[in-house]
């Protein structure tokens, strides 16, 4: 017998869930993209896309995914040749990264580990060295999906201006966008990437790339830029097909539009903080189940946990066992451990991740965690019972 029948919970760290109203918002035959309604919906999504990254710079649109961003913005900014140096600390910046390589940029990688934010002492040594400023930007992931690691943008603006260096400062905030706190002009990012399929509540599809003017001036002086990457066109539309190179996404630019309704009808630190709760709800249940037994966060201290995604490491076999327990018998998807491994397990079998973006509520996370306990005990795990208690006190202080 499977208890699995009904509606099923999409754990994962993206694609998110999707509320009804942009469902409902999306269903509608195509309209009409060269005049009309659609034009004036698609202009009005430039200010409260601005509005959700805090910032008053520009924001271009692109249709594809999180890697469509990347590509968009090492287009816009960096040269075959030049160096740009990659802070990783996990999976998405190596992505990130491998991106660049393939345009022909080269890509120094400074590693911090699959359990440790960034550390801008070590950013501001390297910078300090480069005194013939070789280096033309720094990329750094703010959450990383796949090790849950949220990293603090601040402190590397602070060294970049201490030591008056010219790089730009990129950002990756497609897993934190509308989830943790993200705050552009106040901390200093001079681009961001996002996608709109996490936080932002939409079937993938949409990406975005945030530029300040300082990253503007950069990409005035490329002597070449793709056609289709160039941000300049979609910010400066004299139509609509200038904004996308093309046809436009058309019914992601309506289910976009109530996503935007809702989180600015919620408010966005209002937002920041339901995020933030349902995650101490997490972290509680985890922790305390972790008395007992291999369950592990993959991140120790809750400062640089992320309030979006939590990574965790149960090894082998449970990991698996679990995620299809929860899945087949539950109807609960959970994430793979995507890019995550050590020694006794260079499979990365033995991870797994709780997605906890968006579209969350507290009777979803303790729907969560209630079935991942039942999973527990049905793999025949070791832990230590009482998770879900702990999370719903939780709940109950908020």
């Amino acid at each position: 017998m499977s208890l699995a029948s009904g509606q099923s919970y999409l754990a994962i760290p993206g694609p998110s869930v999707i509320p009804e109203q942009v469902l409902q918002s999306m269903h509608r035959s195509s309209p009409n993209i060269y005049e009309g309604e659609l034009v004036d919906l698609t202009r009005s999504l430039v200010p409260d896309l601005k509005a959700v990254a805090r910032t008053d710079g520009h924001v271009a649109m692109y249709i594809g995914n999180g890697h469509a961003a990347w590509e968009a913005a090492v287009a816009n900014v960096l040269a075959p040749g030049e160096l740009v140096l990659v802070a990783s600390t996990g999976r998405f910046a190596h992505g990130w990264g491998e991106t660049a390589a393939g345009q022909g940029v080269a890509v120094e990688l400074m590693e911090f580990g699959i359990k440790s934010p960034v550390d801008p002492q070590r950013i501001a040594d390297r910078l300090r060295a480069d005194s013939e400023r070789k280096i033309k930007a720094i990329m750094v992931v703010h959450v990383d999906t796949s090790s849950s690691i949220r990293s603090e943008i601040a402190p590397i603006r602070e060294v970049l201006d201490d030591l008056e260096h010219p790089a730009l400062l990129m950002v990756d905030c497609i897993a934190s966008l509308g989830c943790d706190p993200f705050e552009m002009d106040a901390w200093g990012a001079d681009i961001m990437v996002a996608g709109c399929q996490k936080g932002l509540m939409v079937p993938a599809g949409m990406s975005f790339v945030y530029f300040n003017d300082r990253a503007a001036q950069v990409r005035s002086r490329m002597e070449r830029v793709s056609w289709y990457w160039d941000w300049v066109k979609r910010t400066e539309p004299d139509y609509l097909f200038q904004y996308f190179g093309g046809t436009a996404p058309t019914h992601h630019l309506y289910g976009l539009r109530t996503a935007l309704d809702m989180i600015h009808s919620e408010g966005i630190e209002a937002t920041w903080a339901r995020h933030a709760k349902l995650a101490e709800a997490v972290w509680t249940a985890v922790e305390h189940w972790s008395q007992k037994g291999p369950l592990t966060l993959n991140v120790a201290d809750r400062a640089h946990r992320s309030h979006a995604v939590t990574a965790l490491r149960i090894g082998q076999p449970y990991g698996v066992d679990l995620r299809r327990w929860c899945e087949q018998q539950a109807g609960l998807t959970l994430g793979i451990g995507l890019g995550m491994s050590e020694p006794e397990d260079p499979t990365g079998l033995g991870f797994f991740r709780f997605g906890h973006m968006g579209h969350v509520n507290a009777q979803m996370i303790m729907a969560l965690l209630g079935t991942v306990e039942a999973g527990l005990a049905a793999i025949g795990a070791p832990y230590q019972a009482g998770g879900v208690s702990a999370a719903a006190q939780v709940i109950a202080r908020a």
